[in-house]
């Protein structure tokens, strides 16, 4: 089990400049839904920017600490359009 702050701080010391939201799908601590935005994923395919995430929580993913994740990622412009 990881809490949802944990998984936030896995993934802004992977993307230090990265806002991120974690919701809980299940409340127990293993399915999370999350939204990402950083510029880092600027000029990346959508593939490359979950590679990035994952890439920050893959120890937890490996020990199945966490065992789901659905992610949405966001460069800050492409998140100000949406949410426009």
């Amino acid at each position: 089990m990881v809490s949802p702050d944990a998984v936030e701080t896995m993934i802004k010391a992977k993307l230090p400049d990265a806002q991120v939201q974690v919701q809980d799908m299940t409340g127990g601590g293993d399915h999370y839904q999350v939204v990402v935005v950083s510029s880092e994923f600027a000029g990346k395919s959508l593939v490359k920017q979950h590679q990035l995430v994952y890439g920050a929580v893959n120890q937890s993913m490996a020990n199945n600490a966490i065992h789901a994740l659905a992610l949405k990622t966001y460069t800050p412009e492409s998140w100000a359009a949406a949410n426009a």
